[in-house]
């Protein structure tokens, strides 16, 4: 079943129990940094909140959300034609390992995904295909994300993205390796009392080595969110 859920006055996402969303595209929207002259792709966007929660605040002046699933990309069309006004996001069905007809490559400011968490062949994968997909790296891995991000990134154009903590290494080496230097990096945990269950990184397409670490952020204060993870996610605590 479908629902059309209200992120602001005006703006819909339609989520579903396949395509859905947590915290992490809260934070990763956050995180990117993303401003009013740019030109965005979010890859893997599944039903479109990423590009959806830029639309919150100040957006960008293009975005282009990509899945390779025809059900996420109906389900980000339903939730567009329910938005008033209807925002600057065109949807794209296609692989991200052949990208499109007529893509902007080599022209984009900024990319972002939130890609699979799992590795091929580890864990144990769902039955259903759209949630292996979404998991797992069956239709696609890191490095192939890194190198479709890599065509589609200007000289210094950014690339963000979350992932487990185990994932870290595998993640940056895919980066360097697509010519993407891993360039600012946060962790996220509950609370200062628990392992980082999240990471965010940068990466800045042709950049020189340098990593900068910001601090933690905690998500969890008494019964509540702290103000700072209030401030990113909103009205987002109920995905915690």
């Amino acid at each position: 079943m479908r629902v059309l859920e209200e992120l602001k006055s005006g703006l819909y996402v339609c989520r579903s129990e396949t395509h859905s969303f947590g915290t992490d595209a809260f934070l990763l929207t956050g995180f990117c940094r993303y401003r009013e002259k740019d030109t965005v792709c979010d890859l893997g966007t599944g039903c479109g909140i990423i590009p959806l929660l830029m639309q919150r605040h100040l957006p960008p002046k293009q975005v282009f959300a990509l899945d390779i699933q025809p059900e996420a990309i109906e389900q980000l069309r339903e939730g567009l034609a329910a938005c008033s006004p209807v925002p600057a996001i065109t949807p794209v069905l296609a692989d991200l390992r052949n990208l499109w007809d007529g893509a902007p490559v080599h022209t984009l400011d900024l990319v972002t995904c939130n890609p699979p968490y799992k590795a091929n062949e580890t864990g144990i994968l769902s039955a259903e295909t759209a949630k292996q997909i979404a998991r797992h790296e069956v239709s696609c891995t890191f490095r192939d994300i890194c190198e479709a991000a890599a065509k589609l990134l200007r000289y210094h154009g950014r690339f963000c993205i979350c992932c487990r903590p185990e994932r870290l290494t595998d993640c940056m080496c895919a980066m360097r390796e697509s010519g993407i230097e891993p360039k600012r990096l946060r962790f996220v945990a509950k609370t200062p009392e628990d392992a980082p269950w999240l990471f965010l990184l940068e990466g800045m397409k042709g950049a020189k080595s340098f990593l900068r670490t910001e601090p933690v952020l905690y998500m969890r204060s008494g019964s509540g969110m702290t103000a700072e993870a209030a401030q990113i996610c909103h009205f987002g605590e109920k995905y915690l």
